[in-house]
């Protein structure tokens, strides 16, 4: 049992821990926002079903060379790694990649993770057909565990101690200890394989019955990555807010499977009532408050996770079909994969996946409810809680439907590609009716729409602010060059007199149209302007040296900078584009990341001064409070007339170390 165990356990813990080293890795060449974690998920999960449907295949067809051919697999996979990413993935300019990472995951992990996703099916399998009577579930139990263990471990101790090399070689060397166990395994398989079990066809599941399964675990799945991605759309693209939701995921499949299951639905369907009343609550809201939506979010995740798995451990088969159980599992969830990862974004204007998902959890409640009537629905009391049922689930879906309509009302455009979800609203009247660009529910600016206004720098960017000061001194010795990482509605442009030059650069097509069609800064700019398309930073190592008065770095993924465009390198590169008396601003406003110290470690390695700026709000002027810091290599910068009054020296010591691009810690400096 100790070597079926240590294998298990082994594998699942390696499966779950290469997701966030992984997608760590490639994150800076796809602009470092949220929807690569989307996309590397339903790679896992399509790895993950082909890895059951061999496993499933190895049962049942008996080939005679199969264990040798499995051996040959696992040594064949160890000779891939060390875990590696070709650069030739990168993407080139700003087209849709989802297929680029797909294509990047399979090269640089599929093998590898093809093998460990074989191994819990199998594993459980030979132990079955070694043990008479013996029970194979509470090693998925197991398994479960090492996959959430895996996740935890990775932001609280891997990530803040090992540098992404170090990871992947301790990842490796796990990985070829894994193979060695497994290969054991299989070789002793021999003896079990050739014990067929009696009555191969006795309880096998239905049709019914198996479509109920893959319709739980879809519906499970799908609710994950859609809670994940509205979290991490509205607050970062970090990895605390893809580990947190996976591992409650993984603790409700812990504690139904485990022996005496944890999953009771006379406490489980009334929580369930609870969050998602309270998750509609929280949708019709502009600016939840992060102390409250992602416990939230997580509980109500967590309770319809325990709902779906919990009906799914109430009707699991007999061991001899539990291939064919993880089967229908692996299928689901790869289909909620699909939905959210491919269909959702191609389909949707919106983040409609989460409503749909909390709708098709009710009805499939009901369906199973009413398949097993042992126990909320048995006897006199079965007809009324059905109609309570139905009348709970309506009441949701209307209350779904008034919220998407009301939030939808006041919107002239509503933008949804691999990147996101973009909205252009009009508020106000007369002299302050305004037009709005929102990435979920970050403000990307504002412009007046009355004609004597519209010229009017706004939200982060007001005169006061420090991107304000600095084109505003910039401007004092004559046309300027200004570079700008982030396109938003380009209200920087503003700044822009005849004979200057600003170049933005943007990740998002979308962005781009709606800036252009929708609001009037670059139109109605006398600088010259263009824009680049593509990741800022991959756009910026590949162009010759800008020579640029000004570069605003303003690149907001959610509500915080993609971590790759702070690294030292990343500085390396801005400075080669800045003229030597140029200045580098960083916009650092957040709510929830303090990322002074993380600026002023690159700027202590790289000799540069530094200054902070903070402005208040100008509600008149549509001027919201910025918080800006300005790095240059000339210290008589800050000796400027508008910069020597504001500009702020920082004396505090940064309490974080350098940032690289093979080391980052987010954690460290959450507020």
């Amino acid at each position: 049992m100790i070597l079926y165990a240590v294998t298990i356990f082994l594998s699942a813990f390696l499966l779950f821990q290469v997701q966030p080293l992984i997608a760590k890795v490639i994150l800076p060449w796809f602009g470092g926002t949220a929807a690569v974690w989307t996309i590397c998920m339903l790679f896992f999960q399509l790895l993950l079903l082909a890895g059951y449907v061999y496993s499933h295949a190895y049962v049942r067809l008996r080939v005679p060379a199969r264990r040798h051919i499995h051996i040959a697999l696992l040594v064949l996979a160890a000779a891939t790694l060390p875990l590696a990413a070709s650069a030739a993935w990168k993407p080139l300019g700003g087209e849709d990649p989802t297929w680029r990472i797909l294509g990047l995951l399979a090269t640089s992990v599929g093998l590898p993770y093809f093998m460990l996703s074989t191994t819990g099916p199998l594993v459980q399998a030979w132990y079955a057909r070694s043990h008479e009577g013996a029970a194979p579930y509470r090693l998925f139990a197991l398994s479960n565990l090492g996959s959430m263990l895996a996740l935890l471990t990775y932001p609280l101790a891997v990530e803040p101690l090992l540098t992404l090399r170090h990871q992947t070689a301790v990842w490796s060397a796990g990985f070829v200890l894994f193979a060695l166990a497994c290969a054991t395994l299989a070789w002793r398989s021999k003896g079990a394989e050739a014990q067929r079990l009696a009555h191969d066809d006795a309880g096998k599941p239905g049709p019914g019955l198996q479509t109920l399964w893959a319709a739980l675990a879809c519906c499970a799945s799908l609710l994950l990555l859609a809670f994940t991605s509205y979290m991490t759309l509205n607050i970062a693209a970090i990895p605390f807010l893809w580990v947190v939701p996976l591992a409650l995921y993984l603790l409700s499949f812990v504690l139904c499977f485990e022996a005496s299951g944890w999953y009771r639905r006379w406490l489980f369907l009334p929580l369930l009532a609870a969050g998602l009343a309270g998750v509609c609550v929280t949708l019709t809201r502009s600016n939840p408050s992060i102390w409250s939506l992602i416990p939230l979010y997580s509980a109500t995740l967590f309770v319809a996770c325990m709902v779906c798995h919990g009906e799914l451990a109430r009707s699991k088969p007999h061991p001899q079909h539990l291939t064919g159980f993880y089967l229908m599992l692996a299928l689901g969830g790869a289909g909620g994969g699909v939905l959210v990862g491919l269909v959702a974004p191609n389909v949707f204007k919106d983040l409609y996946e989460l409503p749909i998902g909390m709708l098709a959890l009710c009805v499939l409640v009901m369906a199973a409810l009413l398949r097993d009537r042992s126990s909320v629905l048995h006897g006199r009391w079965r007809i009324p809680v059905g109609l309570v049922l139905l009348a709970l689930t309506v009441a949701l879906g209307v209350a779904l439907a008034r919220t998407y309509a009301e939030d939808s009302a006041d919107t002239r455009v509503t933008s949804r590609n691999f990147y996101g979800v973009l909205s252009v609203r009009d508020s106000g009247e007369g002299p302050e009716a305004m037009r709005m660009l929102s990435h979920g529910t970050i403000v990307h600016g504002k412009q007046f729409l009355e004609a004597d206004r519209r010229d009017w720098p706004t939200t982060y960017y007001g005169p006061t602010s420090g991107v304000g000061l600095a084109l505003i001194d910039a401007h004092e010795h004559g046309p300027v060059r200004v570079g700008v990482v982030g396109l938003g509605t380009g209200t920087i442009a503003a700044y822009g007199r005849t004979g200057d030059v600003f170049r933005f650069y943007d990740i998002n097509s979308d962005v781009v149209k709606l800036a252009r069609t929708e609001f009037s800064f670059l139109a109605d700019s006398p600088a010259k302007v263009d824009v680049a398309l593509g990741d800022a930073r991959l756009s910026l190592e590949r162009e010759s040296p800008q020579n640029f008065d000004v570069l605003a770095l303003d690149a907001f993924s959610s509500d915080a900078i993609p971590v790759h465009l702070l690294t030292v390198e990343a500085f390396k590169t801005y400075l080669r584009h800045l003229k030597p008396t140029g200045v580098l601003a960083v916009h650092i406003s957040n709510r929830y990341l303090d990322l002074v110290p993380v600026v002023q470690q690159a700027a202590r390695q790289l000799s540069l001064e530094v200054r902070q700026v903070e402005n208040d709000d100008d509600d008149d002027a549509g001027v919201y409070r910025s918080d800006w810091m300005l790095l240059s290599a000339s210290p008589a910068v800050f000796e400027g007339r508008l910069l020597k009054e504001v500009a702020e020296r920082i004396d505090t010591a940064p309490g974080v170390k350098l940032w690289t691009d093979d080391y980052s810690d987010l954690y460290r400096i959450l507020k």
